[in-house]
């Protein structure tokens, strides 16, 4: 599919002749600020510049705490108190990068969620979505094995628990955990495998962000109205947009200095807050907590891999039919795996023709049910499994996965959506009838 017609950057002088003849770097610089972006975006297009950030932060906080981290198990945690104590400006870095986390997992549920609603998955845009669900999945892969290394209690009991799901795979599974642990346990071998994943990975996800930011450059950004920029000529195109610098970047910029000013705050007074007591407690092999909780950002999925237990009928019926080699353990993976599985899928579950929710009067309220599900899904993966903590995760589970795999290719059918702009012009204009052309 073509991209948006505009002007692209022209070489003036000499120099820049003859570097853009062997580096294009400046030219892709240009088309990359410049590139037309539909000028009716409101304040929830401004996540990315956030998760650019982060992204940022993370690589760089990670690369100094390296230099003074030990990965050993006898020596990972008093490495981690004497960033604190004796690193100058140890404690911020560390507390940068932990509550850095949380804020790129704040942003990226953000992301995901407008993305959701306002249907940026539908075509021509399937494999940007796609490959923003694996940057998921690789964040949550470097954000899990980073939650290991200072090999408090959590992070030991933690690990313990979460590579323990392989091994719940019938046949390979016990394999597949031995050479994840590098051993029959997790121990050394365990930590400097998570260490060297952990340091890894952010550059793949780098990488990815990279081909995630070219794949929406050539398909164009999506919008509030989901109506596409007209691509007949520059002048129509012109009338849908404007370009990227200045009018978004200024706007992006100051929405970063806000949610910083947020961020700082936190990193300052209460740098604790969403991490958990026990974690300052070295790793002890003998001494089990008493509740073991992961990080606030999986909980939403923790709570769908515990809500499947032997007693729910639909894993009795599995495990029958599959003569027991699906038991509830590896149902529960299965679920927990799916529950992202079928939000990529999400291109090809929508039916609906009309690409935005503001138009749908119908998917807004199942969508609003959705976000509902997943903060009681978030919250209930943090209590225990006991009455009524465990029938609530049940039916939070059941209706994640009824809204993508039933609700959302129904609603395609039966709604009945209100009418469109026929331009992203028209649209500005009805918000903004006063603005200069």
């Amino acid at each position: 599919m073509a991209g948006i017609p505009h002007d692209h950057y022209e070489p003036a002088s000499g120099v820049e002749k003859w570097l853009h003849k062997r580096l294009p770097i400046v030219g892709l610089a240009y088309d990359t600020l410049m590139i037309p972006t539909p000028k009716n975006l409101n304040w929830m297009w401004i996540w990315g510049i956030v998760l650019t950030f982060c992204l940022a932060l993370q690589i760089v906080t990670g690369i100094v705490l390296v230099m003074h981290y030990t990965p050993h198990v006898d020596l990972a945690f008093a490495s981690v108190e004497h960033i604190m104590r004796d690193v100058n400006g140890g404690w911020a870095l560390r507390y940068l990068h932990a509550n850095g986390a949380s804020l790129f997992f704040v942003a990226v549920y953000l992301h995901i969620f407008r993305g959701l609603y306002y249907g940026s998955y539908k075509a021509p845009r399937e494999v940007t979505w796609l490959i923003g669900m694996i940057i998921y999945l690789m964040m949550m892969g470097t954000a899990f094995m980073g939650y290991v290394l200072p090999w408090g209690q959590m992070s030991f009991w933690g690990a313990t628990v979460i590579t323990g799901l392989f091994g719940a795979i019938p046949g390979v599974g016990p394999s597949i955990q031995d050479w994840l642990l590098g051993g029959p346990a997790v121990d050394n071998a365990t930590l400097n495998r998570f260490f060297s994943l952990h340091y890894l990975l952010p550059f793949v996800i780098a990488a990815l962000v990279a081909v995630h930011i070219w794949a929406f450059h050539t398909t164009g950004n999506n919008n509030p109205t989901g109506v596409e920029v007209r691509r007949g000529s520059k002048e129509e195109a012109k009338k849908d947009t404007v370009p990227f610098w200045p009018y978004y970047v200024i706007k992006d910029l100051f929405a970063l200095a806000v949610i910083l000013v947020v961020f700082f705050a936190i990193v300052g007074f209460m740098p604790n807050y969403l991490g958990h007591p026990d974690n300052y407690i070295e790793a002890n092999p003998l001494a089990t907590p008493a509740h073991i909780v992961p990080e606030w950002y999986f909980l939403p999925f923790y709570a769908i891999l515990r809500a499947f237990t032997a007693d729910v009928w639909v894993v009795q019926l599995t495990s029958f039919l599959t003569f027991g080699i699906v038991d509830a353990k590896f149902f529960g993976v299965v679920a927990m795996f799916g529950a992202i599985a079928v939000m990529a899928l999400a291109p090809w579950l929508d039916t609906s023709s009309v690409r935005s929710g503001k138009y749908r009067p119908m998917f807004k309220w199942w969508f609003a049910l959705l976000c509902f599900d997943f903060v009681v899904l978030m919250w209930v993966g943090a209590m225990p499994t006991d009455p009524p903590y465990d029938w609530i995760s049940l039916i939070a589970s059941t209706y994640w996965f009824a809204y993508f795999l039933v609700i959302l290719p129904l609603l395609g059918v039966i709604e009945k959506p209100l009418p469109q702009p026929a331009t992203i012009e028209e649209d500005f204009k009805a918000h903004y009838p006063h603005a200069a052309e």
